[in-house]
């Protein structure tokens, strides 16, 4: 793993918070555990930085997992004329993670969430994947009741 694409100076904390629990997601995807708290921890501490530092990373963590099965469901509803295990496990990752914000995190705008995980698809997707992913959340977005570009707090 490249730690430098985790903690690159030129991103915003958030974002390398969110792509701390981007890559954790695929990891965890791939290779689940029984203890998934244990392994993100020890997935963290391998990054050189203390526990505050991604704290919106363990947050999110914890959202997705404990909301996964209808973070599934929403995907499912929204990928039309695609089978959900055809999904590119780096891309599925980055739709929890995206749908978990737009659903769960009223803090932050959608359209950010939106931006943010096209980036983090940019660095780890195949290139056909922004498109892909980009639809999806369209769509998410259009199901929820709240203002596209500011907080719902």
């Amino acid at each position: 793993m490249d730690e430098d694409l985790l903690t690159n100076p030129d991103w915003s904390q958030r974002r390398q918070n969110r792509t701390t629990a981007f890559r954790f997601l695929f990891q965890w995807e791939m290779n689940p555990s029984d203890d998934p708290d244990v392994d993100l921890q020890e997935f963290l501490n391998r990054l050189g930085r203390d526990d505050e530092y991604f704290s919106y990373a363990f947050e999110l963590v914890d959202g997705v997992l404990e909301k996964i099965e209808l973070l599934d469901s929403i995907i499912k509803e929204l990928v039309t004329n695609w089978d959900f295990s055809r999904i590119a496990k780096t891309d599925l990752a980055l739709l929890r993670l995206a749908l978990y914000e737009i659903r769960f995190r009223l803090d932050v705008p959608p359209v950010v969430i939106i931006n943010e995980a096209l980036e983090i698809s940019k660095e780890f997707c195949s290139e056909n994947s922004n498109k892909f992913i980009n639809g999806v959340l369209d769509k998410a977005l259009e199901q929820v009741m709240r203002p596209a570009r500011k907080s719902s707090i």
